[in-house]
């Protein structure tokens, strides 16, 4: 068949493309590339489609779109599925979203390293090298799941996993980075099996209620934050009574006096994660008010409120 018919061999159309012979076989066996007929000796002919079609991959590939997908986007436009075609390029989006996120992490983990003073050095590695890149929140989620009490609903759960898990950061600086692999490293040690490294609230043989204790927190930390957050003086108001309530409520108790002293002992001698809180905070977004903080806040408040005097037994 002649030339001006638009039928090529496979070496013409690689000429034409200006790629190569083994290009376009690959694409070829693939079933990528339209083929106009065989010749009598049962080679490949291409039409003019075809050079579109092999510019349209290459194209797609000058982008990174691995094979499969190539395959699927030429699907969707050969069958006009514009929303195919725009799934390919969302998925695409990601992909490269999540390589992106993994050199910025690469880069300040990287710089963290190359600044840091020689005798942090070591240390630094070995926090750093535990940790994925880019992080993902799993161990921490793991963590809280192991260390709320048990049966507390989805719900409340998710609650309280919004706050207390950060994401890590897109574009982290090298001491976001140290941050978030100590809260990985320091994670890992705890132990919230340990019957003392939990809170009494979380107890139920000790009669509470730690579903209803969670709400209120929630509650109780969103009154306090604005305080918190403007360096208000710790006292009485609606956020404490907001706080009492719940500790009330978990352990069926009234708020009383007697009820606040005791409950001002209790947290004194209950255990922290003030570490915990402190990473958080250097992870969060400026203004923002974490849990701790505003647990901390509101326990002044509660020893500011009941004043001196002996507790209730």
């Amino acid at each position: 068949m002649p030339e001006a018919a638009g039928s090529w061999s496979i070496g013409e159309l690689a000429e034409r493309a200006g790629a190569t012979v083994k290009t376009v076989r690959f694409y070829s066996d693939r079933g990528l590339l339209p083929e106009a007929s065989r010749s009598a000796g049962g080679h490949r002919r291409y039409g003019p489609e075809a050079l579109e079609r092999l510019r349209l991959i290459r194209a797609l590939r000058g982008l990174d779109l691995p094979v499969p997908q190539v395959g699927r986007y030429i699907e969707g436009t050969d069958h006009r599925d514009d929303k195919a075609v725009r799934d390919v390029l969302a998925a695409h989006l990601r992909d490269l979203g999540r390589d992106l996120a993994a050199l910025r992490w690469r880069e300040a983990a990287l710089r963290l390293l190359h600044e840091s003073p020689p005798a942090e050095l070591a240390e630094r590695l070995t926090l750093v090298g535990a940790l994925r890149t880019p992080p993902d929140t799993a161990a921490l989620a793991s963590f809280w799941r192991r260390w709320l009490p048990p049966g507390l609903p989805s719900r409340v759960a998710g609650l309280v996993l919004d706050r207390a898990v950060p994401e890590p950061p897109p574009d982290p600086t090298p001491d976001q980075v140290l941050a978030y692999a100590r809260l990985h490293a320091l994670v890992a040690a705890l132990n919230p099996a340990k019957p003392q490294s939990q809170p009494t609230a979380h107890r139920r043989q000790a009669g509470q209620r730690p579903a209803v204790l969670y709400e209120g927190l929630t509650e109780a930390f969103a009154l306090a934050s604005t305080a918190v957050r403007e360096a208000g003086r710790p006292g009485p108001g609606e956020a404490l009574d907001c706080f009492v309530a719940a500790y009330a409520g978990a352990a069926s108790r009234r708020d009383t006096p007697a009820f606040r002293r005791a409950l001002h002992r209790q947290l004194a001698g209950e255990p922290r994660l003030d570490g915990y809180w402190r990473l958080v905070a250097e992870l969060s977004p400026p203004g923002t008010v974490t849990p701790g903080a505003a647990h901390d806040w509101l326990a002044d408040a509660l020893r500011t409120a009941i004043g001196p005097g002996p507790a209730a037994p």
